[in-house]
């Protein structure tokens, strides 16, 4: 996203929104070059930065003062010096969001963005025209690009999860079960913060496989597709950031067998990133357009409390957690 897009000029406005991509991809060039895990907390000189990563100085020197004008590092008295934002570039930040960088930054993906316009004419996912098995096919021909999808989901989900659980009480219930859990970051933290609740990680064979060594006797895991077959019974439901991968009728299908296995009176809480009904800027509006280039969608409140009413749920209020996702908790209807 551009701050401040929208300017008092409308051509310098077209002009930043068409030329944008220059900031991506010098995120991605410091990203890959690894500039923020060579400068530590003394500011440097981009000839002793570039000599580090193997640059040139004066065309990093250009890359970091096009990422300092959105304060990613800053120049102090002709020395590069960190941002609390490039400091989340740097592999060892607890909630480093370097692979998150390159992720976004695959050219399979610029690819599919490249193509919008396929998706916008036709409403299907334009990565099943240009990606071989669609994106999901993508990561499983490319295991290195998968390695890194998983640990951009890992490193997001830290800051995510604190605000999940400083937002919201799991102790009411005995059993939470979260559904596409993955490596089950979210499903560990309630169980070791929360006593007397029981969790269930539910995934894929081979996701479960990975992430064998969280299993405890609070702490089950269960292979499975959620598509096929049954799922956990369980008294509240995790889904975070899983239903904004899918369209409307595959969504209503995941939170059906939901609804089908959980207990009476479970909850289903659906952790996303909702598109505000205001007009503005906003990352989710960003996000949307990704997800609509590889076949899911972001959604309003409006809109999800309409996929929990088709599934057999009734919306029961939304919840900020401050962290970058709202929780949308529903109760069987």
């Amino acid at each position: 996203m551009i701050p401040n897009a929208v300017t008092a000029n409308p051509a310098d406005t077209m002009i930043q929104l068409a030329g944008g991509c220059a900031i991506q991809a010098s995120l991605q060039a410091a990203a890959r070059l690894g500039v923020a895990d060579v400068l530590n907390d003394v500011p440097q000189p981009a000839a002793a930065l570039a000599s580090a990563v193997g640059a040139q100085p004066d065309p990093l020197d250009r890359a970091l003062r096009l990422l300092a004008s959105y304060g990613v590092f800053e120049k102090v008295d002709g020395l590069w010096a960190h941002t609390p934002t490039s400091r989340l570039l740097r592999k060892d930040h607890p909630q480093s969001m370097r692979a998150l960088v390159l992720m976004l930054g695959d050219p399979a993906f610029w690819t599919c963005l490249g193509e919008l316009d396929h998706s916008v004419r036709t409403g299907l996912a334009v990565a099943d025209k240009v990606l071989d098995g669609g994106v999901w096919g993508h990561f499983r021909s490319h295991p290195e690009k998968a390695r890194i999808f998983d640990d951009a989901m890992t490193g997001k989900a830290h800051g995510q999860i604190a605000g999940v659980l400083a937002a919201y009480d799991f102790s009411a219930f005995d059993v939470v079960a979260d559904i596409g859990g993955g490596r089950g970051h979210l499903v560990k933290a309630i169980v070791d913060g929360t006593p007397g609740v029981r969790g269930v990680l539910f995934d894929q064979a081979h996701v479960i496989d990975a992430a064998s060594d969280i299993a405890s006797d609070r702490l089950t895991l269960q292979a499975g597709d959620f598509f096929k077959g049954a799922l956990p019974s369980a008294d509240a439901y995790l889904l975070m950031e899983v239903i904004h991968d899918w369209n409307d009728e595959r969504s209503t299908a995941i939170l059906s067998a939901v609804r089908s296995a959980a207990k009476p009176a479970a909850k289903v809480l659906l952790i996303e990133s909702i598109i505000a009904e205001t007009p503005g800027p906003s990352w989710p509006k960003i996000l949307d357009l990704w997800m609509l280039a590889i076949g899911g969608k972001q959604r309003t409140r409006r809109e999800y409390a309409e996929l929990l009413r088709a599934a057999g749920f009734t919306f029961t209020r939304e919840i900020e957690t401050f962290a970058g996702v709202s929780i949308i908790e529903g109760t069987i209807a």
